[in-house]
């Protein structure tokens, strides 16, 4: 926390001196210069000034310079002026340490930041198909929602995690058709996962028999018809049929480590008439308008501004088109309309949290307040973006600019199987470097397969390098390095940036990933464990970390909550992935070149120790 302490001194001492100087007041921010021998922070604004007054930035800087006064007890130890204009400031080190240092090691949940206190948020991720297993480009998303939950929650944000459930679209049809009419057993063949088995199989096969059997596309709309309508044989089960699937598909993310509140069913969103009530809004404020002439005749749409063609809602024959679905859930989200759900607990989670789930008839009372969000974020992938740009525009016309940006599409960019990956799973994709994902035409690679694989290679690296150790704390390591290869490759990379997911890669020690911060993070636990007790850090030992690679750490460390800031305000949990890395890659440099246990200087092997 130390250096924004550091940071603000900084950023006062240069506006008082701006003041006193008699220049117009001006916003600025320090920033981290380009190369170490230019301090710890640079400021620029000797350069807006010198342009607003149509003066020399350097005589600027100089006049600024003669007027700073830094406080004896502040974290400045100096500051130059240099250069076309800049001026350079550096922190004093063994105050730095010491603040960092014994912040660090006593004060729980370092890093973490009051900014969202009384902000209630919601996101949404994951929202699979309950009509097959999740596959590795749907850990993009999971991963994506799981670690901006992390990252509010560390920020004292009041968050609840959504995971919308489509149970009333074709997809659901398909394979009640295949269970219903086609044959397939309840019970899956050699004990595979039900999801995977709907998924891999019923899905699939449903899919390539509609072009053979015409009869079969009869049958799924009038399924369809009744899963829509609900209270049949068929709509109930639907309805055993999907939640049968979401309890697979949640064991696979659990074994990501990420957890919900609550599961929106859509079924439920229907049965409330939430959208007969949210579409007469829409007409009553002439959001949508009915189409009178042309091919869209008897369809209700909305114009969006600066298109020409037209976005229909609702169809002529009365059928909700795929994004009027999603516009009374949205309006939900940030309290647009009051809550009209029912909710009991659908199943007790791993880590002992209830998941909730909207439910048919009456529920409990004593549930938590899903909804009414003054910020709702909806984590889906880059196709669906001007979808999501059109639900935006609606709830601002429904609510106002305020509702517009309450509501937050965070997208991101698909995720592909190198070929090499693609190969070892068993995929054929000759001619191709790497593999996209089509659910329908069965060319994926399921979740669970992707951890298998990694689990089974970070089980073999393991036992390699333990040979003492016994089966089950391989496997416990073994898993626990497969669940961080897998969560930092999908997170390390910008979201409009395809991720060509490589197994081998993943798992390198070498290089920007997980196992590589892991093993970084091993190292220093090693040597904790070898010292025993570790001393408190004192200022007097502080000022012994003098060395590049020990303040190098300390400044890192010293920064970790203005990162958590960072990957806050972007919604970017990248910055946090990086900054691991960075971390990891500091510690190394310093584990290889400051000796800790051997280091026979006592007062430096303690203030080392402090700060391993």
């Amino acid at each position: 926390m130390s250096f924004r302490e550091f940071k603000d001194q900084v950023k006062r001492s240069v506006e008082r001196a701006v003041g006193k100087a008699d220049f117009p007041i001006i916003d600025f921010e320090p920033f981290d210069p380009p190369r170490p021998e230019f301090g710890d922070l640079s400021i620029n604004v000797a350069f807006i000034i010198a342009s607003r007054l149509g003066l020399n930035a350097f005589e600027v800087a100089d006049v600024i310079g003669n007027n700073l006064e830094v406080p004896s007890e502040s974290l400045i130890a100096d500051f130059e002026v240099r250069k076309p204009g800049y001026i350079n400031f550096k922190a004093r080190y063994p105050e730095l340490a010491y603040r960092s240092i014994f912040e660090a090691v006593s004060k729980e949940n370092y890093g973490s930041l009051n900014i969202g206190k009384g902000k209630r948020v919601c996101v949404e991720h994951t929202s699979v198909n309950p009509n097959k297993a999740l596959h590795i480009g749907h850990l993009r998303n999971l991963v994506l929602g799981d670690s901006i939950y992390r990252i509010l929650k560390f920020t004292r944000h009041d968050v609840h995690v959504l995971n919308y459930i489509d149970d009333s679209g074709l997809q659901i049809a398909d394979i009640v058709v295949g269970f219903k009419f086609l044959g397939f057993p309840s019970k899956p063949p050699n004990g595979e996962k039900f999801d995977h088995y709907c998924g891999d199989h019923v899905y699939v096969r449903v899919n390539e028999l509609y072009s053979i059997e015409p009869d079969l596309i009869v049958k799924q709309k009038e399924v369809l018809r009744a899963i829509e309508e609900g209270g049949s044989d068929i709509a109930d089960f639907a309805k055993e049929l999907t939640r049968r699937v979401v309890r697979e598909q949640l064991k696979t993310c659990w074994r990501i480590e990420a957890y919900y509140d609550c599961l929106n069913f859509e079924t439920n969103i229907i049965e409330t008439k939430l959208w007969n009530r949210v579409f007469e809004d829409m007409k009553d404020k002439g959001v949508v308008q009915l189409v009178e002439d042309g091919k869209l005749a008897g369809c209700w749409a909305i114009k969006m501004e600066g298109e020409e063609s037209e976005k229909v809602l609702k169809r002529s024959d009365g059928t909700l088109t795929y994004i009027a679905k999603d516009i009374p859930y949205a309006s939900w989200k940030i309290g647009l309309v009051e809550d009209p759900f029912q909710y009991d607990v659908f199943i007790k989670q791993p880590n002992d949290k209830a998941l909730w789930s909207t439910v048919s008839g009456k529920g409990r009372r004593d549930h938590p307040n899903f909804g009414n969000s003054d910020l709702a974020i909806t984590v889906i992938d880059v196709r669906q973006s001007r979808l999501q740009k059109i639900i935006s525009y609606i709830l601002s016309l429904l609510g106002g600019e305020k509702f517009e940006r309450n509501y937050v599409h965070l997208g991101y960019e698909v995720v592909s199987l190198s070929k090499g990956t693609a190969d070892e799973l068993g995929m054929m994709i000759e001619g191709r470097d790497f593999v996209h994902m089509s659910g329908r035409k069965g060319v994926y690679v399921n979740a669970d397969d992707v951890l298998e694989a990694l689990h089974k290679k970070a089980y073999e690296e393991t036992k390699k390098r333990n040979l003492k150790e016994g089966e089950e704390w391989l496997h416990e390591i073994a898993e626990k390095v497969a669940v961080s290869a897998l969560r930092f490759e999908l997170i390390k990379q910008d979201l409009d940036r395809m991720i060509v997911f490589d197994l081998n890669e993943s798992l390198n020690l070498e290089g920007e990933t997980g196992p590589y911060v892991q093993y970084a993070h091993a190292r220093a636990s090693s040597i904790l464990q070898k010292a025993g007790a570790i001393p408190r850090i004192t200022l007097e030992g502080a000022s012994l970390l003098n060395d590049v690679a020990e303040l190098e750490l300390v400044k890192l460390i010293s920064k970790f909550d203005l990162y958590v800031e960072d990957a806050l305000r972007n919604l970017s949990p990248k910055i946090l992935a990086r900054y691991a890395y960075q971390l990891a890659t500091t510690f190394n440099v310093f584990y290889e070149k400051s000796p800790v246990l051997q280091e026979k200087d006592k007062k430096k092997r303690e203030a080392r120790l402090a700060l391993v």
